[in-house]
């Protein structure tokens, strides 16, 4: 059965980018339909299970005023719900699990429940629909614009044909961008095509992108046995080990980032060494009032359980299904060893007292519900920022380019997870950046803004444009501008290339909270 339904906009994916468009657009007055693979919004945050990864200055600036509501929305959640010590909820800047990864560990459920009560007013008024558990599956395009794109509702088997004059690609793998054929690029551009230190000599390699993560939540019940069912590729992963790793990828030895050298490290915190447990933890008993929670609740999103034995993007679809079962598997298959065979500073092996949690992440098999995506499809944009222009090592000048039609701004490290073309860790500085309008608009295709991690960066600077606080960002952003150029009756292109109207519609972001420079800072 198809139906017809129509709005302002169409939001392809719920995740960060895409709900933080949808917010935008809502509070613009605009109707937004916006579409979701699993049955959570938010990406990152919630169905994909990773912990924010921000900046070192996130709890002063450097972040859109919407994301600090979110932020500070997870904090009041565990105030308002939860019993607290006097000293936790006195506690401003209250990290709930008290991980290493950033000052703000907290469970996805939390996330998602801020998430439904920021969009609320607009869901409920029937300003935004979400269609869960749906897919783009095709798109019908006239000429240098997308009219309508299909959508399979996955419980019925039904679809949808989704009708707007404005169309924003916020999935995880950029789904339009083939369907309406978008122009696009994926994998390691060459030194040839972008110039950049950090690129591939030779032919560009479009199969070789960052591998991907089936992110698990386990709390350890000490003197317990919570071991697993042995998975059945168990034996394969237990033996596996890169060309470019010091040990077995199963082990407590991987690599520095930053210089690929051998670093060990330890589970639990005690000896010395980095303690892998505590590096994601989202929940911390300590925090609580006495007998609410038994343990601690930790993220399994470590350099074990990173896969990159191949890709999931423009592959058939047998080989992407057999790659996310490996993942799956790789996943598994650490929680295994680190129940059995996982050496414990007393001498003994395994810490079976280790739980997987189904429950945090909201599934069956105890797998996030969505694998974390680190890189995706890529739009051939109106402007591309390379690894020149956010690279310390590439700017003498101490400063990020600046660029003229900034939209707003991030910061992280640019890095790179070991690749499908078995290439290791890319982890180099960068300096505090800014979000190029350019960087979400097709080269050709008029009515489209990309709101994800498909937008135009390359393989390097997706490397630090990836995060969470910049995916925020660039979705809220690419809200407030289709939602502009439908009111002024213009498109994305004549907001950037016009300098009266991009000026005017700068002045509307930052009436809205999003900062669009940095002050003078150091690199990270």
């Amino acid at each position: 059965m198809n139906r017809e339904m129509q709005a302002d906009i169409v939001i392809l994916g719920g995740g960060t980018g895409g709900t933080a468009a949808a917010l935008a657009a809502a509070k613009s007055g605009k109707t937004v339909i916006m579409t979701e693979e699993t049955t959570w919004i938010g990406g990152q945050l919630t169905s994909q299970a990773v912990p924010p990864d921000e900046h070192p200055w996130i709890e002063s600036f450097g972040c859109t005023r919407s994301y600090r509501q979110f932020r500070e929305g997870v904090r009041q959640y565990y105030r308002d719900h939860f019993p607290m010590t006097p000293k936790a909820r006195a506690t401003v800047n209250l990290n709930p699990g008290s991980g290493i990864v950033s000052r703000l560990c907290h469970e996805p459920r939390t996330a998602l429940a801020v998430l439904h009560q920021m969009l609320a007013p607009y869901v409920h008024s029937g300003k935004i629909k979400i269609l869960y558990k749906s897919v783009a599956e095709q798109a019908e395009v006239d000429g240098d614009r997308v009219k309508s794109v299909t959508v399979k509702l996955l419980e019925t088997g039904d679809r949808a044909i989704l009708q707007a004059p404005y169309f924003i690609d916020a999935t995880e793998l950029g789904d339009l961008l083939p369907l309406a054929g978008i122009e696009y690029v994926t994998g390691a551009e060459s030194v040839e095509q972008t110039g950049e230190p950090h690129a591939v000599s030779g032919e560009p390699l479009p199969q070789d992108m960052q591998g991907f993560t089936y992110c698990f939540a386990v709390d350890y019940l000490e003197g317990e046995d919570h071991t697993i069912d042995k998975p059945q590729m168990y034996d394969f992963w237990r033996q596996y080990k890169p060309d470019f790793w010091p040990d077995r990828l199963l082990s407590l030895t991987a690599v520095k980032p930053s210089t690929n050298e051998p670093v060990d490290y330890e589970i639990f915190p005690g000896h010395g060494k980095f303690p892998l447990y505590q590096y994601r933890q989202i929940l911390d008993p300590r925090h609580f009032a006495e007998g609410t929670f038994d343990t601690s609740v930790s993220l399994v999103n470590w350099p074990q359980n990173d896969y990159w034995l191949g890709s999931i993007i423009d592959v058939p679809e047998e080989e992407a299904a057999r790659h996310l079962n490996e993942a799956k598997q790789l996943s598994l298959s650490l929680l295994y060893w680190l129940q059995t065979e996982a050496p414990r500073p007393d001498g003994g092996q395994g810490y079976p007292g280790l739980r997987l949690r189904p429950d945090v992440v909201g599934t069956e098999d105890g797998m996030a519900m969505y694998p974390y995506i680190r890189e995706s499809r890529r739009i051939q944009a109106e402007f591309t920022v390379l690894e020149q222009h956010v690279a310390t090592d590439s700017r003498p000048s101490g400063t990020a380019e600046e660029f003229y039609d900034s939209i707003g701004i991030g910061c992280y490290r640019i890095d790179l997870h070991p690749s499908t073309g078995n290439r290791p860790y890319i982890d180099i500085s960068s300096l505090p950046f800014q979000i190029p309008l350019g960087s979400l608009i097709p080269k050709r295709v008029t009515n489209v803004l990309a709101a994800s991690k498909n937008i135009g960066v390359t393989h390097i600077t997706n490397g630090c444009y990836r995060l969470h606080p910049v995916e925020w960002n660039i979705g809220e952003a690419a809200g407030y501008c289709v939602s502009y150029c439908l009111d002024h009756g213009i498109l994305p292109t004549n907001v950037r290339n016009n300098e009266e109207t991009l000026a005017d519609f700068q002045q509307r972001l930052t009436s809205e909270g999003i900062e669009l420079k940095w002050p003078a800072l150091r690199p990270v």
